[in-house]
């Protein structure tokens, strides 16, 4: 999907991950924010829901997501006041479909930046280790994964843009004046 052929922000869009194996896996009711020059942010307001079989979740409060053009995670902010400050998702093929909504694949592990006094870390992977031998996940996947993470979790622990407080705040404050 090209850059012009983008939702007009403030549209809804659903962002539908599955598992390797092509099962259902999240859906989170969100909306089109725009684009900088980190990629596209969508954002999901308190109320909405995030759900996948099994599972139904309400956004206490609002947070707004990456895509970034990389196509090999999603970083999702929440509004200051919740327990987790930071989540990205490592994903392959995080792209717009053709029907013009963001999808990827979930890879398991998770970078995690949480305000309770956890700190940072890479979660799930206990689950990467049994979803890689499952889903047969080829070997430079793992690799890009893997160093992945740790690249991302180096540069949330260092605030970089998109990962600092500027930037999310920025696109949590386009999501409110909607």
């Amino acid at each position: 999907m090209s850059d012009a052929s983008r939702p007009e922000p403030g549209s809804p869009v659903a962002f539908r991950w599955r598992k390797w194996d092509g099962a259902t896996h999240w859906v989170h009711e969100c909306v089109y924010l725009g684009r900088d020059e980190h990629g596209d942010w969508v954002g999901q307001k308190a109320g909405w829901r995030s759900v996948r079989p099994g599972r139904d979740v309400v956004a206490e409060l609002p947070n707004v997501t990456l895509i970034p053009p990389s196509a090999d995670f999603a970083c999702t902010v929440n509004q200051a006041g919740h327990r987790v400050r930071i989540y990205i998702d490592l994903g392959w093929d995080v792209r717009w479909s053709d029907a013009g909504e963001p999808t990827g694949i979930d890879m398991d592990l998770d970078v995690v930046k949480a305000t309770d006094g956890r700190g940072l870390w890479i979660d799930d992977r206990d689950e990467w280790e049994e979803h890689r031998v499952r889903y047969g996940y080829p070997v430079e996947v793992q690799r890009h994964l893997e160093s992945l993470a740790e690249d991302l979790e180096r540069r949330v622990g260092a605030a970089e843009p998109p990962f600092d407080d500027a930037t999310a705040d920025a696109w949590l404050d386009r999501l409110a004046a909607l």
